[in-house]
């Protein structure tokens, strides 16, 4: 099984950021019934902008803490948990129990948002349905994601990423005409509709500042991944016909695709006449290509993709990577190299806007961390903390949120319904 390495991580920058206490979401409050990626991404990302995220995570831990690599003295903080919990703090409760119950009450009274993605109807049989929730607290906007929705013959199926890419049509899309379909490496549908889980929650808080009034909002993988698939949705609705998978290339602009120069494989993207014949001219000396007859429109190139393609490829074959790069940024012709993902945290463009650091973890000492892209008047925001550890803040949620005394805080953790980390477990960060 993949580790950690710690050598690596320690080689990672340290960005001190800007920290404010006027970030957009400051004093929001948040309770986070999430697992696994969508749901967490997407109270993640209200934490990125100033809310106070209280993840409450089950008996036992989210199970996206089982995610490889893990360091090998912590399995329960793998790297793709952490990615998706930063800024959060973190409570284990029994939801079974009264005293787990009880203190879910204290909390939706002073909660603005309540984000879950159970199964459909998992929460109403734990009395955390929107119904019960919005009784005890009217201004709460209540969120939850999905498979499939709520409603409807197919409210009851389970999903996840890679299925709903499939059903889709998303898969149908991806690799080469000439071999099955292939999903994305990455999870794009879960990331898609963390994005709009959380641009409907702002929504609905926006509203309630003008009516005091919470909102349900729902967001499905199902409904993301239509959206995912862009504008070949309308295309197909328009042409009856379904799209056909390119490859690399494009059925809508050509030169698109992935070309070599003596040194690297590079991706350029010409989506307009104009482009292309600064290509030609400014980057590759060949006017009488971009003067071709046959060349003067996208149909006509994709027509001739094939000619031009070998045209091309004679062409960048004169050139190393770091001389036709300066020579395309020269001419405004979009293109880049083709890089591993290792690489591609690490390049200048990474560096230069400081979007992968390392961070302090409770136990783990360091931990790396990719920062968000949002700024604010030319703020990057406040240091990142790291995702917590299984039950880091329950004494801290008890005190400062639930507000309760010291009498119930310690009944309470004397319940066997909550579990609170054991702080004499940190770790130096050095």
């Amino acid at each position: 099984m993949a580790m950690f390495d710690h050598t690596f991580i320690k080689t990672l920058p340290v960005h001190a950021g800007t920290r404010s206490t006027n970030a957009p979401l400051t004093g929001l409050l948040v309770l986070d019934f999430t697992h696994y990626i969508a749901g967490p991404l997407a109270s993640m990302l209200l934490a990125d902008l100033g809310a106070t995220v209280v993840k409450i995570e089950g008996p036992g831990g989210d199970r996206f803490r089982a995610y490889p690599p893990h360091d090998e003295a912590n399995p329960e903080e793998g790297a793709a948990y952490l990615w998706a919990n930063r800024n959060k703090l973190g409570i284990e409760i029994d939801l079974k129990h009264p005293e787990g119950r009880k203190l879910i009450s204290h909390l939706v009274r002073r909660a603005d948002v309540l984000i879950e993605n159970f199964a459909t109807g998992v929460m109403d049989r734990l009395g955390l349905g929107y119904a019960s929730m919005s009784a005890e607290q009217p201004a709460l906007v209540y969120c939850s994601i999905s498979a499939y929705g709520s409603r409807g013959d197919m409210a009851n199926r389970p999903g996840f990423d890679s299925v709903v890419q499939a059903e889709s049509g998303f898969v149908s899309m991806n690799g080469y005409p000439d071999r099955p379909g292939v999903r994305t490496g990455s999870s794009v549908m879960d990331i898609g509709t963390a994005l709009l889980a959380s641009n409907g929650i702002l929504s609905a808080l926006y509203e309630r500042n003008l009516s005091g009034k919470g909102r349900r909002v729902e967001v499905s993988l199902y409904g993301s991944a239509l959206m995912m698939a862009g504008y070949a949705t309308m295309q197909t609705l328009c042409s009856a016909k379904s799209v056909s998978r390119q490859g690399n290339t494009s059925a809508d602009s050509c030169p698109t695709g992935v070309f070599e120069c003596r040194d690297a494989s590079f991706f350029l993207h010409c989506g307009s006449s104009e482009i292309f014949k600064r290509l030609m001219t400014n980057v590759l000396s060949r006017q009488d290509v971009a003067d071709a007859p046959c060349y003067q429109s996208a149909q006509g190139r994709l027509k001739n993709r094939d000619q031009l393609f070998a045209v091309l490829k004679q062409e960048f074959s004169r050139f190393s990577w770091q001389q036709l790069k300066l020579l395309l940024e020269r001419a405004k012709v979009p293109a880049g190299e083709v890089r591993d993902l290792k690489s591609a945290l690490l390049s200048q463009e990474t560096q230069a806007a400081e979007l992968v650091e390392r961070i302090e973890h409770p136990t783990l000492g360091w931990v790396p961390n990719v920062r968000s892209p949002i700024s604010f008047d030319g703020a990057t925001g406040a240091p990142a903390k790291a995702a917590p550890v299984r039950g880091q803040d329950t004494l801290r949620v008890l005190t400062e949120i639930a507000q309760y005394d010291e009498e119930a805080t310690a009944a309470a953790l004397a319940s066997g319904a909550l579990h609170a980390a054991d702080p004499s477990a940190a770790t130096d960060s050095e």
